[in-house]
């Protein structure tokens, strides 16, 4: 019987007989990290990276400005957990300028927007105004909005990465089950089963997931839901053969030689024995989830604004592309294919390694 630790020891195998494999489960992971911390790594924190300046809107890469930072009358006190999972409430105001100069009572502004002076009184900036001047760099450069385009990519990852984790395992919750019984029980379970699938089948991924959403509501949550719901079906055709198969095994009928119950065969005999098929599957799943939300956002029923999500960020920018400015549309494109190819890499590289055969 497959244990866990076979399977690890099999997984391993792919550091040191797959460059490709390897390169995209680091790739992964650095991509899970940064899911998990982007409010920590993101220069600009704020919820959803959301703090716009319409002065300096769509700046190419490497834009550089100094920034004055008007601090907040009343910051709100948020713990760290609060600002890792949401990011900060309440922000400094900022104005990008061009120069200033300190007087005596006050600070004395040029605007990059205007250029026009300003004077601000220094017990705004508790009469330290170095302290809230700095040069602030755009190293994405921003968006139409003026927003930090690296931030919202950053923060745009856990979107992708964490719908990718979330509708595969509402899939196998839901599709292991179903396939397991259709292909251990057979006959007219197995029948109907099988009708319901290839119904399912039959409606286009995209078309069914707009359903879903639409029934439910625009959302985070309800994107998630949506597509896990949808991709059952190909979790369930793949247990489903593998347990028609592993059934006729000799452990098998050892199994119900002793008196185990179907059940207990079932999820403790069969499907450990064919865990990798699954894992391969859920690789190629985890990618087309990130596709389908992707999409879905691109057509406007995603994770709703200002909620960065890269496929939003390419359908807000995809008329700039002739307008001269494409990196705003082909950075997160990037970064969609990145992390979908890594996905399909290691589910390759996981088929050659635990030896799948179709």
């Amino acid at each position: 019987m497959a244990t866990s630790k076979s399977i690890w020891n099999n997984l391993k195998r792919i550091g040191k007989n797959n460059t490709l494999g390897f390169i995209s489960l680091v790739y992964i992971v650095v991509c899970g990290l940064i899911a998990v911390f982007c409010y920590a790594l993101a220069p600009d924190n704020s919820t959803a990276a959301n703090d716009m300046h319409l002065e300096i809107h769509s700046k190419p890469p490497g834009f550089s400005v100094t920034m004055l930072q008007i601090p907040a009358l009343e910051e709100e006190k948020e713990n760290w957990w609060s600002i890792l999972k949401n990011g900060k409430k309440t922000t400094p105001k900022e104005i990008p300028i061009i120069s200033y100069t300190i007087k005596e009572d006050h600070l004395e502004i040029v605007k990059y927007a205007d250029q026009l002076t300003q004077k601000i009184n220094l017990s705004i900036v508790n009469n330290n105004p170095k302290k809230y001047i700095r040069t602030k760099t755009f190293w994405f450069g921003t968006d139409k909005y003026g927003r930090d385009l690296l931030s919202r990519l950053l923060i745009g990852t856990r979107i992708s990465f964490f719908i990718g984790f979330i509708a595969v395992f509402i899939s196998l919750i839901i599709g292991i089950p179903i396939g397991a019984i259709a292909g251990y029980f057979g006959g007219k379970i197995d029948a109907l089963i099988m009708w319901i699938i290839n119904v399912t089948w039959s409606i286009p991924t995209l078309l069914l997931v707009i359903a879903i959403t639409l029934a439910l509501g625009k959302g985070f949550w309800q994107v998630f839901i949506a597509v896990g719901i949808t991709m059952w079906v190909e979790v369930s055709r793949i247990v489903r053969g593998q347990v028609i198969s592993a059934k006729q095994e000799q452990y098998v009928e050892a199994a119900r030689a002793l008196g185990f119950s179907d059940i207990r065969i079932i999820f403790k005999h069969i499907l450990p024995n064919i865990i990798a098929p699954i894992i391969v599957i859920s690789a190629a799943n985890f990618a087309a989830a990130i596709l389908i939300e992707s999409g879905l956002s691109f057509l406007g029923i995603g994770a709703q604004p200002p909620t960065p999500s890269w496929g939003a960020m390419i359908k807000n920018h995809y008329n700039y592309i002739i307008l001269g400015k494409p990196y705003l549309a082909i950075i997160p494109g990037l970064a969609i294919m990145g992390l979908v190819m890594a996905f399909m890499l290691l589910g390759n590289s996981l088929r050659d390694i635990l030896d799948v055969k179709s």
